[in-house]
């Protein structure tokens, strides 16, 4: 039998069907793994576990929201020889889990996987720390972070919504001095927002980006100077006509390497797969690390990466 281990946040999403544990070590023992449980019990503590586990484990399934799954490659590269990981969703908004083709019933979907296949990824690292899929900083991106634990075990995703209503109320955005070199070229300005993502879902919205692939060496740039409210309101209904990247006020760019400089005083805080990093120095590099394997459901292979033959299960 091969020795997999999952790691479950039992904090995470709305609810959590108790017995699960019985059903996952059926199922994973019908597919050859022998699976031990381990429950996280406070905030990085997944990233402790996995950077602590043994060699000859061939699969650490994690089971929580998007920032789960952060804590868990955390981890992974912090370990000399990194581990095959995957992520089965029970977090509030899922945009991984959901982008990966996972449903809602937790038990069908350890059973996806399962006839899944394991896909070499591209990762992002800012300033040489992972994120799975969105990192940025300004208006709106302080809001996945801000949204109360209590909040949202109560009301889902809404909770996120009447946060962002409540953001909209206010009339202008602050600007940030932005400067920022990509392939070689420098740009400046004042920016309300900016994000970098390597994900066709971000907060709750489907195909922000199209044509993404997450082994194709590059990750999709936004930056935005919108900052009156009713240009907010114009931008939304924009963005109901044409794609994110043509919409006036919005800078896209699709790279593998971006050095942002933020020209202003104190610290600005980064939202990270959903949860807030404090960064100590006003100067990051984003780029691509692509040796990280992780297994996942065939079902978007083809629509979400280049190389389309996964490998076996080991």
């Amino acid at each position: 039998m091969k020795k997999c281990v999952v790691i479950y946040n039992p904090h995470s999403g709305k609810k959590k069907k108790q017995d699960f544990i019985a059903q996952f070590q059926s199922v994973l023992e019908d597919n050859g793994y022998s699976p031990e449980f381990i429950q996280s019990k406070y905030r990085a503590h997944i990233t402790e576990i996995v950077r602590e586990l043994p060699n000859d484990i061939k699969l650490v399934i994690s089971l929580g929201g998007d920032g789960t799954f952060n804590e868990s490659m955390r981890g992974n590269f912090q370990r000399e020889k990194r581990l095959v990981l995957a992520h089965i969703p029970t977090g509030t908004t899922n945009d991984v889990g959901k982008m990966f083709g996972y449903g809602k019933n937790i038990i069908n979907n350890l059973k996806l996987l399962m006839k899944g296949t394991v896909k070499k990824i591209d990762i992002c690292t800012i300033n040489n720390e992972p994120f799975v899929y969105v990192a940025g900083f300004g208006r709106f991106m302080n809001i996945p972070y801000e949204t109360s634990r209590k909040s949202k075990k109560k009301l889902g995703y809404l909770a996120y919504l009447i946060n962002g209503a409540k953001d909209l109320l206010i009339d202008r955005s602050k600007l940030h001095d932005i400067t920022y070199i990509i392939d070689g070229e420098e740009y400046n300005g004042l920016y309300s927002f900016m994000f970098v993502a390597n994900a066709t879902r971000i907060a709750g919205v489907n195909n922000v980006f199209h044509d993404v692939k997450l082994d194709d060496d590059r990750f999709e740039v936004l930056f935005c100077n919108i900052k009156k409210k009713k240009d907010i309101l114009r931008t939304l209904y924009y963005l109901r006509k044409t794609d994110i990247t043509h919409v006036p006020g919005f800078y896209f760019h699709k790279t593998n390497n971006i050095k942002i400089r933020v020209n202003d005083e104190g610290k600005i805080p980064w939202c990270i797969d959903g949860e807030k990093l404090e960064i100590d120095t006003q100067e990051v590099e984003i780029k691509i690390d692509k040796n990280v394997h992780i297994m996942l459901p065939s079902t978007k292979i083809d629509d979400l990466f280049v190389q389309k033959k996964g490998n076996k299960k080991k």
